[in-house]
């Protein structure tokens, strides 16, 4: 699979210290939430993702991720202070309609917190809701830049298409001057992963162009021909469907893969083995994969799931801030969001940190490699850029 996140919606170890100054920042959860509210009632948690659908393997790093996340931010508790976090669980099936219900009737029943949102295309309906009912939504896995600065109730766990594309520009260093091509399907997936790369590298000083496919294409013969001539200095890959190792097969047999830097994004462990031999001949963006750092938080959530996957840590972020809002605002969601944002904390990746203004998650990236051939493929970090180096330029708030 390659930089899908756009649709869809595409690291020093931690001390002791760290570890401890984080969980100063954060307060212990066995504290009384400050916020006010009723100490015996639960604290209500609507978790709406894709338990089935398209995105159902997403789904499931989600919530393995968030479980994780919830032992570790209540210490094995399950509990802020002496309320219990309790969490109902709504499948979505990536039918954004369905997750407007799901949230509605959840609403309905009194939850103040709403996290999830495996497709982009949910989280843009869901967040609406949020702010109309003024409850806390926490989107997951969902990359689309909309949901940052959507409005002042809506938060994200995950990282953005920005910060994919921005991974991609760090494997040419000063873009001024350079050849970038994208190399993607016709539709709305390649027309946005082009502007995309348009937006963050060319305005950075590159000349972009693109070669275009059919998404019914089964010869790519032609389109490595294309690609060798324009001799680009990068080439952004964006392809999704079947026929994708197909096409990698033919640019590694035409020289592409030798003769430029080809830039794809990593996606989950099931995928890797559609590479083949061009694997290793890759430049892969990459949100996480399992051993891209040595966290407190990462070793906790190897220690629940053994192997770390794409969005594991989407769901563990979602659950460090869903402990966080309700220790710090109670009932209270003006609270909660006043708690978010600007807050810091250590997660699996790294220091995250909440953008106060609109609410974007800085948060670490990486370029990676493969090795390994078959289904036997293994990842490994060749560089990590910070929250910052990978922040997407603010924007003003939505609502």
């Amino acid at each position: 699979m390659t930089v899908r996140t756009t649709r869809r919606a595409f690291l020093s170890a931690a001390t002791m210290m760290a570890a401890a100054l984080a969980a100063t920042a954060c307060g212990s959860p066995q504290d009384t939430a400050t916020g006010g509210g009723d100490s015996a009632a639960p604290v209500k948690v609507g978790l709406v993702y894709s338990q089935s659908g398209a995105l159902a393997s997403y789904g499931k790093q989600y919530i393995e991720g968030f479980k994780a996340g919830l032992d570790f931010a209540t210490q094995g508790t399950g509990k802020v202070g002496d309320r219990k976090i309790e969490l109902t669980e709504v499948d979505d099936a990536g039918d954004p309609a369905k997750a407007v219900s799901a949230a509605k009737d959840l609403i309905g029943k009194g939850t103040k917190i709403i996290a999830g949102s495996t497709a982009s295309g949910v989280a843009l309906q869901v967040a609406p809701i949020a702010a109309q009912n003024k409850v806390l939504f926490i989107s997951g896995p969902a990359a689309t830049d909309a949901v940052t600065g959507a409005n002042k109730y809506t938060f994200r766990s995950g990282r953005q298409s920005y910060q994919d594309v921005v991974t991609a520009k760090s494997f040419i260093g000063d873009p001024t001057g350079k050849k970038v091509v994208v190399f993607a399907q016709d539709g709305a997936f390649g027309d946005a992963n082009e502007a995309a790369v348009k937006a963050v590298i060319g305005s950075a000083g590159a000349t972009v162009s693109s070669v275009r496919a059919p998404a019914s294409a089964t010869e790519f013969t032609p389109f490595a021909s294309q690609i060798k001539t324009a001799k680009p200095d990068l080439l952004f890959v964006a392809w999704a469907g079947t026929t994708a190792p197909a096409m990698w097969q033919t640019l590694d047999q035409q020289g592409v893969l030798s003769s430029t830097t080809v830039v794809t994004g990593l996606d989950i462990r099931a995928s890797w083995p559609t590479f083949g031999a061009a694997g290793a001949k890759i430049s892969f963006l990459s949100h996480y994969f399992d051993g891209a750092s040595d966290t407190e938080a990462s070793k906790a959530l190897k220690a629940k799931v053994t192997t770390i996957d794409l969005f594991h840590p989407d769901g563990f972020a979602a659950a460090q801030m869903v402990v966080r809002a309700a220790q710090e605002g109670g009932d209270d969601v003006d609270k909660m969001v006043t708690a978010l944002e600007g807050w810091s904390f250590d997660g699996v990746k790294g220091k995250m940190t909440i953008r106060a203004a609109d609410h974007a998650l800085l948060q670490p990236m990486f370029q990676a490699k493969l090795t390994g051939s078959g289904t036997a493929f293994t990842a490994t970090a060749q560089k990590s850029l910070t929250g910052d180096e990978t922040a997407p330029p603010a924007v003003a708030m939505k609502g």
